[in-house]
């Protein structure tokens, strides 16, 4: 069995901004063999997020214009000369399967919260 992380209290879990965005673009990062950028519109504005899916699907093309959930109060990160502004969930990583995509159940405005 996979154990539970520590429990949290709801300040913690409140902290955390999640919402819903659309991505527009994925583009290769070509100094990495793992990472690419995607463009994603959260509504009122875009973010650049890097994520190392490169080598988890044989088309990374596929997800542009698909909905996610993203992390978007994590601080900025700089990483082959591009600066990642956020996290996207996925789902199986942790788990060592192919991820997929963590997306609502039928389409939301783009910046839809979670919570």
């Amino acid at each position: 069995m996979k154990e539970i992380k520590p429990n949290i209290g709801l300040d913690v879990l409140e902290k955390i901004d999640i919402r819903v965005g659309t991505i527009i673009s994925v583009d290769d990062i070509v100094k990495s063999d793992k990472m690419v950028k995607l463009i994603v519109d959260f509504g009122d504005f875009s973010k650049n997020i890097l994520v190392g899916m490169k080598n988890e699907r044989e088309n990374v093309k596929e997800i542009e214009g698909k909905q996610a959930l993203f992390v978007l109060n994590i601080e900025p990160k700089k990483m082959f000369g591009e600066v990642s502004e956020g996290m996207l969930f996925d789902i199986g990583y942790k788990d060592d399967i192919i991820p997929v995509l963590a997306q609502p159940e039928k389409p939301v405005p783009n910046g839809t919260r979670v919570g």
